[in-house]
């Protein structure tokens, strides 16, 4: 089904504004795949704020054109499927695990960074963990010495406070007796 004009301009302006977000773009060839398949894949790309879109390739490239993503236009042929995210690592993320149980899902490449990545590229981006995670793990390690520092403390104020304790009860029993 052929577009016209106003048609093309407004995917064209929609694919421009999701790009102008986008830190991230993935591209993977979708030949052969079943709709329930693609219907799964744009659930769990929604799921985490990715923006799946199958585009003509010249629609794409004009879209892109004058980003970060304008690295790739030479990338951009045959059936493919566009997956956009604010989210550095999500669209790389949600596309490789999807190719991973599905072989007719077939990485092409994508840009990160204003930097063109081939498939390996995508693949070790995919294998970076997300922002939260690696907050998370920043936080950890941050508290580590902290919550080791009072654990120190809080064992040798027991010993300290133990001490205190057995020497008090002899004192204790002194006065009764007494």
């Amino acid at each position: 089904m052929s577009l016209n004009r106003s048609e093309k301009e407004a995917v064209i302006s929609e694919v421009t504004s999701l790009a102008a977000k986008a830190q991230t773009l993935v591209m993977a060839e979708y030949r052969g795949i079943t709709v329930a398949d693609m219907t799964r894949l744009r659930n769990q790309a929604r799921a985490q704020g990715v923006s799946l879109s199958v585009l003509k390739n010249t629609l794409a490239r004009r879209a892109v054109a004058g980003s970060g993503f304008e690295v790739v236009g030479d990338q951009m042929t045959g059936p493919l499927i566009y997956g956009f995210s604010e989210d550095a690592v999500a669209a790389a993320k949600v596309v490789a695990d999807f190719a991973k149980t599905n072989d007719k899902l077939v990485i092409r490449g994508g840009a990160f960074g204003g930097k063109a990545l081939d498939v390996e590229g995508v693949k070790q981006l995919a294998s970076i963990p997300s922002k939260e995670v690696l907050l998370a793990q920043l936080l950890g390690l941050m508290q580590s010495p902290i919550s080791r520092t009072a654990r120190v403390l809080a064992a040798l104020a027991e010993k300290r406070g133990g001490g205190e304790a057995q020497e008090a009860a002899p004192a204790a029993e002194e006065a009764q007796a007494a």
